[in-house]
């Protein structure tokens, strides 16, 4: 599918600008520990240089499966730094997030529906079809 990526940058930003986004693999996991049913969609980055990080895979797999047991659409990205940009520092410490793994809450309003977010389903939904469960995501320049 065409458009996934900016799809998903329009997602990051809506979300970010709602209140509605948790940036962090520790932060992610106690989000999902104690609240899964409000999560929509879960987004893993790593670049390069992650893949050898062993206990950062070990992370993403349980994050994965977690995911696939609570029926949350999961992705991949490459591009750690591309992330960077569109979520930017934390607000609270002007510290960089840890942008391994991004989840998007549903937010307290009723019947909010992001359009970004249903084309990020449908791609997901798509990709399933063809056994590609966690489908990487290229992010627009």
């Amino acid at each position: 599918m065409q458009g996934a990526g900016t799809a998903l940058h329009e997602l990051l930003v809506s979300a970010q600008r709602r209140g509605c986004l948790t940036a962090g693999v520790y932060e992610s996991a106690k989000l999902m520990n104690v609240d899964p049913d409000n999560v929509a969609f879960c987004v893993l980055a790593a670049d390069q240089e992650d893949e050898g990080d062993i206990a950062l895979q070990i992370h993403f797999t349980l994050i994965q499966a977690f995911c696939c047991e609570n029926d949350i659409d999961i992705v991949r990205v490459n591009d750690v730094a591309k992330l960077a940009a569109i979520v930017g520092p934390s607000e609270d410490s002007g510290e960089p997030h840890d942008l391994h793994c991004i989840l998007i809450t549903n937010p307290n309003e009723e019947g909010w529906k992001d359009p970004a977010l249903e084309k990020l389903n449908l791609f997901c939904e798509e990709s399933r079809n063809v056994n590609d469960w966690v489908p990487t995501i290229t992010l627009p320049e």
